[in-house]
């Protein structure tokens, strides 16, 4: 569980880095909800994709629905999270899960799985997040109606909006290699639009919850 540890702590490490350097970032797609930005991954030979958006939540509303727990809100109004399962806990904020996702973009893209790592942390500034990164795992051999893809260090940071406590900064970084052999122009063409309906189905998820 150790070398699980480190990995995830790294992938922590390595959201704040990306949090703090704004280098290198080029705009594909703004919403209402959310700035979408990318650069070369320097993990896989992808991209690195950031989304940043206001939220209508306080960031205790926001994490409610985005933690990666078992039961957990987020398979409910994400669209691209099918099943969230979580493999072993290893404590309380570190955990091997396992998550899902439908065929998406008319269906060239085949339902997936990911294997990850994840910790969630909680800073003094009252920012929360939660890190993950692939792994491999016993009880998660590779099944045959899925396609494995993999996660390198991704994830959201739900950060408090001075002023204003029923406000949120979420922050998210995805870099995911989706496995297969898909074009390069849908994988380019995927992440923006797929970043910006997670903004958008968590913008009303929030609602909902207020209601």
């Amino acid at each position: 569980a150790m070398d699980r540890a480190e990995s995830a702590e790294a992938a922590a490490e390595q959201l704040q880095l990306y949090r703090g350097d704004p280098s290198g970032w080029k705009s594909c797609r703004s919403t209402n909800e959310v700035a979408v930005s990318w650069r070369p991954s320097a993990e896989f030979a992808g991209n690195l994709y950031r989304g940043e958006g206001i939220l209508p939540g306080s960031p205790r509303d926001v994490w409610e629905c985005i933690k990666p727990v078992a039961g957990g809100l987020r398979t409910k109004w994400d669209q691209n999270v099918k099943d969230f399962e979580v493999i072993e806990a290893i404590t309380d904020t570190l955990s091997v899960c396992r998550t899902t996702t439908p065929s998406a973009f008319m269906r060239i893209i085949s339902p997936r799985e990911f294997v990850d790592v994840v910790v969630m942390k909680q800073y003094e500034d009252g920012t929360m997040l939660s890190a993950a990164t692939n792994v491999e795992h016993p009880l998660c051999p590779p099944r045959p109606n899925f396609v494995r893809g993999f996660n390198y260090p991704c994830g959201c940071l739900c950060i408090p909006v001075p002023g204003e406590p029923d406000r949120t900064q979420l922050l998210t970084f995805f870099q995911t290699d989706l496995g297969g052999y898909l074009p390069q122009t849908v994988v380019d063409s995927f992440f923006p639009s797929s970043i910006s309906g997670f903004y958008s189905n968590l913008t009303k998820a929030l609602k909902t919850l207020k209601a």
